[in-house]
């Protein structure tokens, strides 16, 4: 907890990869994410725009839109000048999104956010105004792969997956680039949070997925994801500002 304290509040020593600069006001929380995958799909884009709130634009690459699962563990949760709390600062978390532009930012949107931490789901339901939902949830490290299970009514997810590459960091203009290095999350309002945190340090991976019905249910994935594998970043986030 402490290593993550640490690391957490010197992530704004490293700003140079963003495509703008971080806010100069307080951040408010700091995360770290640990086992990340980063399992992607080309979708079409008209199966996404109906789930986007009015002003926001979905962003594609090549003509293609992108449907992101990214299952990892969440560890030192805390609020800035605090402390993680031992027993409420860690647990697995899985993510459903896609990418969006509103103006000059380019950001994140969630179709769902899953945790394991009743608490957890509640606070940023109220602070962020996001999906989030409670799910029971296992992620555990086993002969090399991550073993990873998520289920509430409807929505279920079971994979594991482990790097097989070597660590980079994604050139600008490119695919992994687009979908990773991504420095703010938009939600109904639309309202974004700024987030912060040192380049991806991404690796190839591979993914066995077992089930999966996380996607919105009018979404269709087809074949078989690109998967990048992180295994530890470092995040800070700011308050939730409106946008008109």
């Amino acid at each position: 907890m402490t290593a993550s304290f640490a690391r957490q509040a010197a992530a704004l020593q490293e700003t140079a990869h963003r495509s703008w600069p971080p806010p100069e006001r307080p951040w408010l929380q700091g995360q770290t994410w640990e086992q990340l995958l980063f399992a992607h799909w080309r979708v079409d884009g008209a199966q996404l725009r109906p789930h986007l709130a009015d002003g926001v634009e979905l962003e594609t690459f090549d003509g293609s839109a992108w449907l992101g699962i990214t299952p990892f563990r969440l560890v030192g949760l805390r609020l800035r000048g605090t402390l993680p709390v031992p027993g409420l600062s860690s647990f697995p978390e899985l993510n459903v999104r896609t990418y969006v532009r509103r103006g000059d930012r380019p950001g994140i949107w969630f179709f769902s956010l899953d945790a394991d931490s009743r608490w957890a789901v509640a606070a940023a339901r109220r602070t962020y105004r996001l999906p989030y939902h409670h799910a029971r949830m296992r992620a555990a490290r086993r002969d090399g792969w991550i073993e990873y299970s998520s289920g509430r009514e409807g929505h279920v997810f079971e994979a594991r997956y482990r790097p097989t590459g070597d660590v980079f960091q994604a050139e600008p203009g490119t695919l992994e680039h687009f979908l990773t290095e991504r420095y703010c999350l938009w939600t109904h309002g639309p309202a974004l949070a700024e987030i912060h945190h040192p380049p991806w340090p991404l690796q190839e991976a591979e993914a066995e997925l077992e089930l999966n019905t996380m996607p919105p249910a009018d979404v269709e994935l087809a074949g078989e994801p690109l998967c990048h594998y992180a295994e530890r970043q470092d995040v800070v986030i700011w308050p939730l500002e409106e946008r008109r």
